[in-house]
């Protein structure tokens, strides 16, 4: 068993039409291990309506140990034709947690959407029922809503709209909050609960102020500005840092590079965005 739990993963993206029952299947085992309130026919439902997922596995076996399902939506929101990437049920094994496997091959499918068309401003839509969701959010983009500091009335009309259309009836626009009721998917109480510690970081704290329900399983709706202009500004940097890989040589130009990267804003992101992912 420690062989397994220590075993490399790796990330892959498989449209609707490429995932098995099989892989459904597992997928939905994973997902039973941390949500309560859970059935495979919504399950199935809620995949039904996505472009595809990010599959997470163990390289030594080929199990399936995360995933995070995706659409891609085209809307006009006051005006103006916009593009969004949706993430929709997301979830790792525990012992794979902090893991950056999923995290580079989200970055890359953003990236290749950008460059397909990019003169339309491109979003990241996302709902968050617990507040490591949103610290993905909140300490990667520099653009969001909701904001713990300035309203963008323009992204407000975003989340709108996104969740009218794929969640019709559910959004508590006074609150901005969707609320499916009791019976929803929810986190079991153990995976992440926020720490009294933790309610002194600004961002969690909000996160909890503004959805103050979330552990009965209450979302709350977001958005992030996710075009080729934000790319360079901040996701960029990210790719790097995931996918370089220094040569054993040349230890004294390494710490050189390490020191200017950790200096820099881009890799001070980076660190925000790891020890959000640690927990």
């Amino acid at each position: 068993m420690s062989i397994l739990k220590s075993a490399k993963i790796y990330t892959r993206y498989q449209t609707l039409e490429h995932i098995t029952v099989q892989d459904i299947r597992d997928m939905f085992k994973v997902f039973c291990r941390y949500y309560e309130n859970t059935s495979l026919e919504q399950f199935v439902a809620d995949l039904g309506r996505k472009s595809g997922a990010f599959i997470i596995r163990r390289k030594v076996d080929n199990a399936i140990v995360g995933f995070s399902t995706m659409g891609i939506y085209h809307m006009e929101v006051d005006g103006k034709k916009i593009r969004g990437i949706f993430s929709g049920d997301t979830i790792l094994e525990k012992e794979y947690w902090g893991n950056r496997a999923m995290n580079a091959a989200f970055v890359k499918r953003l990236l290749w959407e950008a460059i397909k068309d990019p003169f339309t401003p491109q979003y990241w839509f996302l709902i968050s029922k617990g507040y490591k969701t949103f610290l993905l959010l909140t300490r990667n983009f520099p653009d969001y809503y909701p904001h713990p500091e300035h309203e963008n009335e323009h992204m407000k009309h975003i989340v709108q709209a996104y969740c009218d259309k794929l969640f019709p009836g559910y959004l508590n626009k006074d609150a901005m909050v969707l609320d499916f009721g009791d019976g929803y998917n929810c986190l079991k109480n153990n995976v992440t609960p926020i720490t009294k510690e933790q309610r002194e970081e600004t961002d969690i704290a909000f996160f909890e102020q503004r959805n103050p329900d979330w552990e009965r399983g209450t979302e709350l709706p977001c958005v992030g500005r996710a075009d080729l202009v934000t790319f360079f500004q901040v996701i960029a940097p990210q790719v790097f840092k995931l996918l370089f890989k220094p040569s054993r040589s040349g230890r004294d130009w390494r710490s050189r590079l390490a020191n200017t990267w950790s200096d820099s804003s881009f890799g001070k992101a980076v660190a925000r965005h790891r020890a959000s992912m640690l927990g």
